[in-house]
């Protein structure tokens, strides 16, 4: 391992989070933000695998994430091994474009790893393709369309999710 875990910007609540999403190497500031906001409104736990394309301070990260870095828990690890190793997730989900099992196909679990790679490269194939068919995802977009934004699939997949587990812990509103 070359460095080592940092969890940052704990709410010291206990709860268990809903999903846990794992971003490998995520370059652009305003995503990893939104991803942030997006995690402490659902009560997903955030991870960053290193390298990132900015440091947590920056201020377009925390512009984006605004005062919602506080009530998420976003875990900096030093490469995707340092985190199966710290994690020990029980079912991982990877998306990639290279995927065909679309998120409505899928049945996520409370717990579950939704993986998703860096806005340049996508997640590397020794990832990508190291989950079991059944939980390798595409997000369905029109012909001729290359990607959606990190910070819109990761939407997404945390919704759908959560839909399909009937929106546990959810304020719901008339």
């Amino acid at each position: 391992m070359a460095g080592t875990v940092k969890t940052h910007n704990l709410s010291g609540r206990e709860n268990i989070p809903l999903f846990r999403v794992v971003l490998h190497e995520p370059q652009i500031p305003p995503n990893t933000g939104n991803i942030i906001r997006l995690c402490a409104n659902t009560g997903c736990a955030l991870h960053l695998i290193e390298p990132l394309g900015f440091t947590l301070n920056e201020p377009k990260l925390r512009r984006a994430g605004l005062d919602y870095a506080e009530l998420s828990a976003v875990t900096v690890h030093p490469d995707f091994e340092s985190f199966l190793q710290t994690e020990k997730p029980e079912r991982l989900f990877t998306f990639s474009t290279k995927h065909r099992k679309t998120p409505g196909e899928c049945r996520f679990r409370s717990r579950d790893v939704l993986v998703f790679g860096s806005e340049t490269r996508g997640l590397p194939a020794r990832i990508r393709d190291a989950v079991p068919e059944n939980r390798r995802v595409v997000i369905p977009m029109r012909p001729g369309s290359r990607s959606l934004n990190l910070s819109n699939a990761v939407a997404v997949a945390v919704y759908e999710g959560w839909r399909q587990l009937g929106y546990p812990g959810a304020h719901k509103t008339i």
